[in-house]
């Protein structure tokens, strides 16, 4: 035990490892504890049946289906497309390059709001491309597939930005000694660099699909917002303050909690056993 805490001193940047402990969980509990904790207070307020029939309605339950479907929909994609466009950004130089390195960023920088309403433009009827889907009877907007839009623009960075680092530092003599040993490009790729990327490619994909089920602002304005049909679990949850349910609204929140903290939690011990897997 003595050594551990000499240890921990020894190479420690900041000077005073328990004084710095003590402010890093003073201020998660602050900024994460206690708010948490305010909504399961609050939710214990209701009796068991109560709570079921909030958290069980029809119309919630089809609020869950929309949001976590859509969620994971859009972390997929983005994971997939997300490796394509750090690759790109990475491996290879062309005109233009900051300039699309610059543009990833956007969904960032842009309000929640804005990227809504443009996204409501464009992909309307008589938008830029839904007036070449409309012939087709492809509708975006106003539909649950205008949600699967709004939440794979605003989780593409998350991708990006967390596989970049990882494609930077990945030499490419391992692809050379790979394909001296008789490897296609398949194999190369599946056997050698995938592996290395895997965690990275996990969290990216945690943080896109975190972010997606908190998202209300680009949701809103493209989803329609029509009960059982285009309407998430935030925008529910909003609903039922606004109808001063305050106990409902909590009792939503705290389900939603639950499930995302879960799903986070398996994807982390992913990460973790891809990890030691490429350790081993």
């Amino acid at each position: 035990m003595i050594f551990t805490r000499t240890l921990l001193k020894r190479h420690s940047v900041l000077p005073g490892f328990d004084l710095a402990l003590g402010f890093a969980l003073l201020y998660l509990g602050l900024i994460v504890l206690i708010p948490l904790s305010a909504a399961f207070l609050k939710t214990a307020t209701m009796t068991w049946p109560a709570f079921w029939e909030a958290v069980t309605s029809p119309r919630v339950l089809a609020s869950y289906r929309l949001t976590f479907g859509a969620s994971l929909a859009a972390a997929m994609v983005n994971a997939v497309f997300g490796l394509v466009v750090a690759w790109v950004l990475v491996r290879y130089d062309f005109p233009g390059r900051r300039i699309v390195d610059a543009l990833v960023d956007l969904p960032f920088a842009l309000p929640t709001a804005v990227a809504g309403i443009a996204l409501t433009a464009i992909y309307s009827t008589h938008g830029v491309v839904g007036r070449w889907l409309a012939p087709w009877d492809i509708r975006v907007a106003f539909t649950p597939l205008g949600v699967f839009v709004a939440l794979t623009f605003i989780g593409l960075p998350f991708v990006v930005r967390t596989l970049q680092p990882v494609l930077e530092d990945l030499h490419t003599e391992l692809e050379e000694a790979a394909a001296t040993l008789g490897a296609s490009r398949w194999q190369t790729f599946t056997r050698v660099i995938f592996p290395l990327l895997t965690p990275a490619l996990l969290t990216g994909f945690a943080l896109a699909f975190a972010r997606a089920l908190g998202e209300y602002g680009s949701v809103i304005f493209i989803a329609g917002n029509m009960p059982m049909v285009s309407e998430i679990t935030p925008l529910l949850i909003i609903t039922k303050l606004e109808q001063y349910d305050y106990t409902g609204a909590t009792a939503i929140a705290v389900v939603m909690l639950v499930i995302s903290f879960s799903l986070l939690l398996l994807i982390n011990l992913l990460q973790t056993w891809a990890r030691q897997r490429q350790g081993g």
